[in-house]
């Protein structure tokens, strides 16, 4: 070991919790303040039993722990926040108060009949119930891990060995292709908590330049680094189903979002995720006006080179030089494949990594692969589309209906001349 793993002494909402939360929040917040929101959890690994490791009454106590909400520490933290280039906080005083006095809405953990697996769902104000998602993922991840371990008589000692051998070749080659740079975004599925500090106290000490901020809030508080995150699925998620449940067209709850997180933060935080409804769609919605405001793209699904090579056409038809645009790889990146990727987009189009499960879950064992999605809006379905078969999301009618209005869209783009 570089650094000894120590226990921390207390539970707080940010150590399990995506900067991509709070920013999606305080848009909920200020423009669907009544809105509700449920999330479940769903294990996309059915023969990788949550429940064989961990016990749903134990999962439950410990979650009632989050309840409190977010701490004045915490919201301290977030108010240091600061928007690109000036002195204007990135979170409004209100919304901070807002964070400071609310409570977590229950969440409920029970084994499902038909599965027989955890069952973990939540409803509450869109703007608190958001936080469970990621607190839930990284809990389960954390609980699972220690009773496998105990329960298979492993040695922890020696997971951790190995763990940092795969680190260390991680390490060196990232030291020998100082063009490569990423965030950690591994909270979400990690070994631990520990784990994740571990890691990132490794990084920032042997490969500091490589390494431009990490998701986890509390961490990029205690190390001094930037706190990285814009928004996940659920905002174009929810948007079009509240934009459904009004009588319209539920594709064009997508624009609307983007609309309202592009006034809320001014050409900060400027990175579209782009495989909610597929990224042909997000190509086909996606305007000039924004391809010029918006400074990057996230590709979160689908074949990595073959959407790079579709955003790069498309900021040429548009004139924009996809040198002056960035990339976010972000779905399930090993080593090999950031390699991959650096080396085809070298000189096309400038790239960055967000780098998850095998980095801060890599130590030997099979991570989880579990999500917590929010899948209805005020009683209405949410729905994902994706670019992978398989992380659909919603009931298959109403998808199928998402998927006709996407084409549709598409279509109606590639009979226009730009």
């Amino acid at each position: 070991m570089k650094t000894p793993i120590s226990p921390e002494k207390t539970r707080l909402i940010s150590q399990s919790t995506d900067a991509y939360k709070p920013t999606m929040s305080q848009v909920a917040y200020e423009n669907h303040p009544n809105t509700k929101v449920t999330f479940e959890l769903k294990n996309r690994r059915n023969a990788q039993k949550l429940s064989k490791y961990v016990d749903p009454t134990a999962l439950q106590e410990r979650l009632n722990e989050f309840q409190h909400g977010w701490t004045p520490e915490e919201v301290e933290f977030l108010g240091s926040q600061l928007r690109r280039g000036n002195t204007v906080g990135l979170f409004t005083d209100e919304y901070l108060g807002y964070l400071q006095h609310s409570q977590l809405p229950d969440v409920s953990v029970t084994i499902d009949p038909e599965s027989d697996d955890l069952k973990v769902t939540t409803t509450g104000q869109w703007a608190m119930v958001t936080f469970w998602e990621t607190v839930v993922m990284s809990e389960i991840n954390e609980m699972y891990f220690e009773s496998f371990v105990t329960k298979n008589g492993l040695d922890l000692e020696e997971i951790y060995d190995e763990g940092d051998r795969r680190l260390s070749e991680k390490i060196a080659i990232l030291q020998a292709r100082r063009d490569i740079r990423f965030a950690d975004f591994g909270t979400r599925r990690r070994f631990s908590y520990r784990w994740q500090k571990h890691v990132l106290s490794r990084l920032m000490s042997e490969c500091p330049d490589s390494i431009i901020g990490t998701s986890n809030v509390w961490l990029a508080k205690e190390f001094g680094i930037t706190p990285i995150g814009t928004f996940a699925h659920e905002m174009p998620m929810v948007y079009a189903a509240l934009e459904r449940q009004a009588g319209g067209n539920p594709l064009d709850g997508h624009a609307k979002m983007l609309a309202d997180w592009n006034d809320k933060y001014d050409g900060n935080l400027s990175t579209a995720l782009t495989d909610t409804f597929t990224s042909d769609f997000f190509f086909a919605d996606f305007t000039k006006e924004q391809a010029k405001v918006w400074q990057s793209l996230r590709q979160d699904s689908g074949d990595t080179v073959e959407f790079g090579e579709k955003a790069i056409a498309f900021y040429e038809n548009y004139g924009i030089n996809p040198l002056d645009k960035t990339i976010v790889f972000s779905d399930g990146l090993d080593i090999d494949e950031i390699l991959r990727v650096a080396d085809h987009f070298a000189g096309k189009i400038k790239v960055v990594f967000g780098w998850g499960t095998t980095l801060t879950n890599d130590l030997g064992l099979q991570a989880l692969n579990i999500v917590m999605k929010a899948i209805s809006t005020d009683g209405e379905y949410n729905v994902k589309l994706s670019d992978d078969e398989g992380k659909e999301l919603g009931p298959q009618d109403i998808i199928a209906d998402y998927r006709s209005r996407a084409m549709d869209r598409i279509l109606h783009k590639s009979g226009v001349t730009v």
